[in-house]
């Protein structure tokens, strides 16, 4: 009996025994399973989208990243184009008044005509050129300065040996072309200039003239502005001036020098509305244009 009763309660001490056992194997499988579980979420890339706080998956960093390098792409390749157009850009003229005119080159290189009147004379010079030797032709003092290698052309130049000569600057081609003709303005002692930029676009200057010879010639070159001085009383009227634009048959044909310089002014607006010449253009003092 008394063998029994130990067996008994060894069976007994024994089922306590595995019962508990079962029940810490139990606990414990469940929590290292929920922590393994978290970790190995933790570790994996979250396949959620980080929002910027607003709630919704379209504004997410990542996509507010890829929209910036977008932006900027963008917003270099429309400075490099703007950098582009103006490598490869037209000429400009500037209409000083009177008959000062400046141009800037394609490469911008720096051209003055007959300088004189208005403002602009702010730049460097890499060309100048005189029609002529009278006063309102060659105030040279008013420009800033010369760039190294800056060429003086002035009539002595242009029409060495009585020939009239042609320069190639490089930047431009310079015709020297007859001008004067007229009790004020010898066509021994005057020029006008046809400049021919790199790109083609070519500008003619009558300086102080009245009809020549030469003007009807001119048509075959094809040029594209013209400027005819027309103050009728040193030089042709309106009238003459645009039969003179008549024959050269420029793309545009333009007044200047159309007071005379002792009048204090150096354009007059309806003065420039009568001359009738064919495809006028007007250019106001101080205007600029594209040359193309």
């Amino acid at each position: 009996m008394r063998k029994k009763l130990v067996c008994l309660v060894t069976v007994l001490c024994l089922m306590v025994l595995l019962a508990g056992c079962g029940a810490k194997t139990e606990t414990g499988s469940s929590g290292s399973g929920d922590g393994a579980g978290t970790e190995a979420e933790a570790d994996k890339p979250t396949a959620e989208p980080v929002t910027d706080g607003s709630g919704d998956g379209a504004g997410t960093k990542a996509d507010e990243q890829t929209e910036s390098a977008v932006a900027d792409i963008g917003k270099t390749d429309e400075s490099a184009g703007s950098r582009n157009d103006d490598t490869a850009g037209h000429g400009r003229l500037l209409y000083m008044g009177h008959a000062s005119i400046r141009i800037t080159t394609p490469e911008d290189k720096v051209i003055y005509i007959d300088p004189f009147a208005g403002e602009g004379y702010d730049r460097a010079a890499d060309l100048i050129l005189s029609t002529h030797d009278h006063y309102d032709h060659n105030a040279m003092d008013l420009i800033a300065g010369r760039n190294e290698g800056c060429r003086l052309i002035t009539r002595k130049e242009a029409l060495a040996d009585g020939e009239h000569q042609t320069f190639d600057l490089g930047f431009a081609t310079v015709e020297a072309v007859e001008a004067g003709n007229n009790q004020y303005h010898s066509i021994d002692e005057c020029v006008g200039y046809i400049v021919t930029l790199t790109d083609g676009v070519s500008v003619y200057v009558t300086g102080d003239t009245s009809t020549t010879q030469q003007m009807a010639e001119l048509a075959d070159r094809k040029i594209d502005y013209a400027f005819f001085c027309c103050d009728g009383v040193y030089n042709m009227d309106l009238d003459e001036a645009a039969e003179c634009a008549k024959m050269v048959k420029a793309k545009h044909n333009i007044p200047y020098h159309m007071i005379s310089a002792d009048s204090g002014k150096f354009f007059d607006q309806s003065r420039a509305e009568q001359f009738e010449a064919p495809d006028r253009m007007i250019l106001e003092d101080g205007q600029e244009i594209d040359l193309e």
